[in-house]
């Protein structure tokens, strides 16, 4: 297996997975096609061992990748998905349209807590890297503060627009949130804004750099690099021939990595050089999946000593881990159909262990991917 796998979702329903081989020059192949979901991929997550797409079908699937095989289905929810984050090997957090974000145990798959977070849709999640706090942002024109370890609303934010983003920087200190084209930079301590980006076009994808740093695309064809210290822009470049509707960035052997997903149909890896921020990174591969591409994320095989640049929280303490697990004594899982009628269960997952198709025969259009 390779050590670098490129995972995609799009408008077709489908899972796409890439081998990103690191060589000179690097390559990009296809790997394998999922097609569990009956509508269109609108969030995908990784960890060390699993991927996990979220779709407007309302149901979470989980791939296996150590074993490439489908794992199983989350039906908690009554909406589209619209957020997954993983706290490192032990929790998943889930948002939707109906509200709730769910907060589930990744060793037996259950819910470990349904929680109404917001009046509307659930629009973006981000769980601190201690994992004792999470924030959260919906179309209620609130930001939600959440303490993880009791499962419950610590403090809520007004805000005067909707924001579609939130995001931690990896050390904590700070966050950020997005309304529209408008990026406010908060401090942990204060909690209150230090500095505004904003930008021409609508924000599509955030990424934390490092600390300080800042990956923005939009509704164009370029990435740009901001310092949340001087809101300055420190470096921008055309990555694509269209909107930009994904960016992911992790760290391998001391490369400072970014994954660009477009509305063009293409993925790209780029290799970024920190020392000089202010020169574009330079193109290592690229790959027509020739499908209208949603949402993105890289698997790294933990095997191949690699690390994710922007999720230092796989790292942290069984004591927050442990801390974090009193939520299971509160709460049996609770399963939720189509017809909202409320059934307890023991696990809340449909296990399925269909392996994960290579696309090497001919299949329906929509299956295929080319190189």
């Amino acid at each position: 297996m390779a050590a670098v796998e490129v995972v995609a979702g799009c408008y077709e329903q489908v899972l796409l997975g890439f081998a990103a081989l690191p060589a000179e020059p690097w390559t990009v192949v296809p790997d394998f096609t999922h097609h569990a979901h009956t509508a269109s991929l609108s969030a995908v997550a990784v960890n060390n061992r699993y991927v996990v797409t979220g779709s407007r079908d309302e149901t979470i699937q989980i791939y296996d990748m150590k074993k490439k095989v489908e794992h199983g289905a989350l039906l908690q929810h009554n909406g589209t998905i619209t957020c997954l984050e993983f706290y490192g090997t032990s929790h998943l957090l889930s948002g939707a349209e109906d509200g709730l974000i769910c907060i589930w145990n990744t060793k037996r798959w259950e819910c470990l807590k349904s929680i109404k977070a917001h009046k509307g849709h659930v629009t973006s999640i981000s769980i601190h890297p201690s994992g004792k706090l999470a924030l959260s942002v919906g179309t209620d024109k609130t930001l939600r503060t959440w303490n993880l370890v009791e499962g419950r609303p610590a403090f809520i934010k007004n805000l005067k627009q909707n924001a579609h983003i939130i995001k931690w920087s990896p050390d904590g200190e700070r966050y950020v949130t997005v309304i529209s084209n408008k990026v406010d930079i908060y401090r942990l301590d204060t909690a209150s804004i230090t500095g505004t980006i904003t930008t021409e076009k609508r924000i599509s994808s955030l990424r934390f750099i490092t600390d300080s740093i800042l990956a923005i695309a939009g509704d164009d064809e370029t990435v740009r690099f901001y310092s949340c210290d001087s809101q300055k822009c420190l470096c921008e470049f055309k990555a694509h021939e269209n909107r930009i509707k994904d960016i992911y960035s992790f760290e391998r052997e001391g490369q400072h990595l970014i994954v660009t997903a477009s509305s063009d149909g293409y993925i790209k890896v780029w290799n970024l050089d920190l020392k000089k921020i202010k020169d574009a990174p330079s193109l290592l591969c690229e790959v027509n999946t020739k499908a209208r591409l949603t949402c993105l994320a890289v698997w790294l095989d933990q095997g191949s000593e690699l690390k994710e640049n922007c999720d230092k929280t796989a790292t942290s303490s069984q004591a927050n881990e442990d801390e974090k697990s009193s939520i299971v004594r509160k709460k049996k899982v609770c399963r939720t159909d189509k017809s909202d009628k409320t059934v307890k269960t023991d696990k809340k997952i449909t296990p399925k262990k269909r392996k994960l198709e290579t696309p090497v025969q001919k299949k329906k259009k929509k299956h295929n991917i080319s190189q």
